[in-house]
């Protein structure tokens, strides 16, 4: 069961919520017990969703995420100020060091925070990646996370470690505030971060924070191979040419708003 949002819309917009890797389908009783409300409202809330496109009738009980969804990835994937710079930038850095290099996005700022990987370009010897385009990441563990976290302003940091205080232990970070902030000064301050094993044993990343002029943090861009892989190279050339990816990608976001 999930929270029950206040207001109507938002509980018809949680339907689409309670679809996971986990969850695929689901009967119009199973979304009405979830929501916590009536089989009828319930059945209007897919009616409404599937009209829209947004669900779509399986079978004579269930009910699945609809086409409008891939419609407007589509238009996403065309429009989205970060996917049009960066990726001709990202496609040359990936041919510059053979790496892959992973754009990562932060959305939900400061309410609902979710990062979410939106486009890989792959290397010469593509590393075997368990997160990809749409699916959510860990907040706290790899490199794209802690330079995001870095670029936050300090406050909106705080709230969010502490909401995250359960999960700080298995992230390897302190639990007191003073000894997160200077970790993430630190972070802040080198530009970029290296990670090692972290969201995936055999992964290594080095990434740099998408952050606007104004002060926006957007994301972050990565080069991701395996930890043997990066043993041997030099982390803090790769470090550099992360950071002028990123800065040039803003760069042009900047240029054009």
């Amino acid at each position: 069961m999930i929270d029950k949002p206040d207001s109507s819309l938002a509980r018809m917009m949680a339907v689409l919520d309670l679809f996971d890797e986990q969850c695929s389908a689901l009967t119009p009783e199973a979304i009405g017990e979830a929501l916590q409300v009536s089989q009828p409202t319930a059945y209007r809330y897919v009616r409404v969703l599937a009209d829209a496109g947004l669900l779509q009738r399986q079978g004579a009980a269930n009910v699945t995420l609809g086409p409008r969804i891939i419609m407007l990835d589509h238009l996403i994937r065309r429009h989205d100020p970060v996917l049009r710079h960066a990726v001709p930038l990202m496609q040359d850095l990936s041919t510059t060091t053979g790496l892959d290099c992973v754009a990562t996005a932060l959305y939900g700022m400061p309410a609902r925070v979710q990062l979410v990987d939106i486009h890989r370009v792959y290397g010469a010897q593509p590393a075997s990646l368990g997160y990809g385009r749409g699916r959510p990441r860990p907040l706290l563990l790899g490199a794209a996370p802690k330079v995001i976290l870095a670029s936050l302003p300090a406050a909106q940091l705080h709230k969010l470690l502490d909401q995250q205080a359960d999960a700080l232990p298995a992230a390897g970070m302190p639990a007191d505030w003073p000894a997160q902030r200077r970790l993430f000064a630190r972070i802040r301050q080198a530009g970029s971060y290296v990670s090692v094993g972290e969201l995936e044993p055999r992964l290594g990343a080095v990434a740099a924070p998408l952050v606007l002029a104004d002060g926006r943090v957007l994301g972050a861009i990565s080069l991701v191979t395996t930890v043997d892989r990066l043993s041997l190279l030099d982390r803090a050339k790769l470090a550099g040419l992360v950071r002028r990816t990123a800065s040039e990608t803003i760069a042009r976001i900047d240029g054009v708003a």
